[in-house]
C-alpha cells in the first residue's frame, strides 16, 4: 500500500454510512454470489479446465462486482452526498469524481 492509498483506508475507516437493511441483504447476497463465483473459479484452474472457460467466469464475476458496486454507488449518491452537499460540503464532490475514476479503471 503506498502512502495514498494508507491515507485513503485510514480517512475511510473513521467515517459511518448508514445503509438501509434492505441495501445491506442486497449486497450481501450479491457478495455471496461473488465468493462462490471466485470459489468455482479456484476450483477450474484445480481441475485443468479449459481457460477460455475460466476467463468467462472471471468476466461474470467482475460484473457482479460492478452490480454491488452500482447498488452502493447509488446509495452513495442518495444519502452520503446528497447530505454532505446540504450541509455545505463541496469536496464531497471531488471525493466522488476520484471514486468514479476508481469505477471506471476496471
Amino acid at each position: 500500500m503506498n502512502e495514498d492509498e494508507l491515507f485513503v483506508a485510514e480517512e475511510v475507516s473513521c467515517r459511518k454510512s448508514h445503509h438501509p437493511d434492505s441495501v445491506k441483504t442486497n449486497l450481501t447476497h450479491r457478495l455471496n454470489r461473488v465468493e462462490g463465483q471466485i470459489r468455482g473459479i479456484r476450483k477450474m484452474i484445480e481441475n485443468d479446465v479449459y481457460c477460455d472457460d475460466i476467463i468467462t467466469q472471471f468476466a461474470a464475476t467482475q460484473s457482479a462486482l460492478n452490480g454491488a458496486a452500482k447498488v452502493l454507488l447509488d446509495g452513495h449518491l442518495k444519502g452520503c452526498v446528497k447530505e454532505r452537499l446540504a450541509e455545505g460540503d463541496d469536496a464531497v464532490l471531488d471525493e466522488l469524481l476520484i471514486t468514479v475514476t476508481k469505477l471506471m479503471r476496471k
